[in-house]
């Protein structure tokens, strides 16, 4: 039963929904100045993944007016809209770059008394995942249209309480993103530290030390073929998953859980289809699927997942980008004397204790959100 003044309502009634520009892949560019196309690929779960973003020549940008996104904007991918790990949507937040739509993503925006806030937390909501997932599912890729997100009928509170309940949930969104913004300088913060020691070579004691052959006096280079081995990581298929404790990697991150690992952390995952040349820590142990390699625990440190981070790989397959071994194995890679090593671990593990700590909290905090969350939108709580 509802609560008093709530009606059933579509999204349709309430909600501009809007997909965009059939944006041409060889328009793309990668100047970090032009504009960044939001695209299904980059559209995670409940974020956007900026750092992957294709781009666009920035003097379009006025012919291309209507396909910019706004800080409140509500963008879901049209295909594949959901992974194991969640449903593909995202907020659009203050702190955003500007960007543009891209076809097959879906633009959500409030209308007729439907309050901006409390939609973000509509699309987050448990009816409307099994919503899309119910819609979406057929033939080849699993994809929804532009009509079907607008068939979807929600129970709709007068605008106050609608208010009420998207000041409530914003309050744990607030603290999570907090959180990731310090993570997120504290990440930068490693990763300054690594380019000023390793790339421009200004270490502890750099200024005694000679260069020989472009290389400190002390320092090995070797190619990382001779340092470390590739492993392959292990398919499993969503459908045969054990949500459990341990994290499950893809080229694109974690994209659910698992109820056991096949490697014992800490170690390190590069992306091999995909998102390729994606790197990521795991501090706990993981299972890694079979789209990236994994580096064994015995040979993962910090600083190979810096120097990692630091290496540019290349796709070598067009249809499906994907990295070489054989190219990887290539790169060429530094090898500082273990004191050094010593004394950079020593400032960059705090760092990484602190970032696991945080996103401990995060956890929790997405846990008792997404326990309110589905009792406040379809008002068995009273606000």
């Amino acid at each position: 039963m509802s609560q008093l003044g709530w009606k059933v309502a579509t999204l349709g009634q309430h909600c501009e929904v809007f997909s965009g520009y059939p944006f041409k892949s060889e328009g793309f560019t990668d100047d970090a100045n032009d504009i960044p196309l939001v695209k299904g690929e980059n559209v995670g779960q409940g974020e956007i993944l900026w750092e992957i973003s294709k781009r666009w020549p920035c003097q379009d940008a006025d012919e291309l007016a209507r396909y910019k996104l706004f800080a409140g904007d509500v963008v879901l991918a049209m295909d594949r809209p959901w992974v194991p790990a969640g449903l593909k949507f995202a907020k659009i937040e203050a702190s955003a770059p500007e960007a543009l739509l891209v076809q097959r993503v879906a633009r959500l925006r409030s209308r007729n008394g439907l309050d901006q806030s409390f939609l973000v937390h509509l699309i987050a909501s448990p009816s409307f995942v099994a919503y899309v997932q119910s819609v979406g599912r057929g033939v080849g890729v699993p994809h929804i249209s532009g009509k079907q997100i607008g068939a979807f009928e929600f129970l709709l509170p007068p605008i106050s309480a609608q208010r009420k309940i998207g000041s409530n949930l914003s309050a744990y969104n607030d603290l999570i993103e907090n959180n990731r913004r310090r993570m997120a300088l504290l990440e930068e913060s490693a990763r300054l530290l690594y380019r000023e020691w390793f790339v421009r070579l200004r270490f502890p004691g750099y200024e005694h030390t000679p260069i020989v052959d472009g290389v400190p006096l002390g320092w090995m280079r070797k190619t990382l073929g001779e340092s470390i081995t590739l492993n392959y990581g292990k398919a499993l298929k969503a459908e045969i998953r054990v949500e459990g404790d341990y994290p499950v990697y893809g080229s694109s991150g974690i994209v659910g859980t698992h109820e056991k690992p096949l490697v014992q952390g800490p170690a390190i995952i590069l992306g091999r289809k995909g998102n390729v040349g994606s790197v990521y820590w795991s501090s706990k142990s993981f299972y890694p699927i079979d789209t990236v390699y994994f580096v064994s625990p015995e040979s993962s440190s910090l600083y190979l997942f810096y120097a990692l981070k630091n290496m540019h790989f290349i796709s070598t397959d067009v249809a499906v980008p994907g990295l070489n071994r054989d190219f990887a194995y290539s790169r060429p890679l530094l090898h500082p004397p273990v004191t050094l090593l010593r004394s950079f671990h020593e400032t960059v593990e705090p760092i990484h204790a602190q970032l696991d700590k945080l996103e401990g909290t995060n956890q929790k905090l997405r846990a008792a959100r997404d326990l309110l969350l589905p009792r406040l939108v379809n008002g068995e709580l009273i606000v």
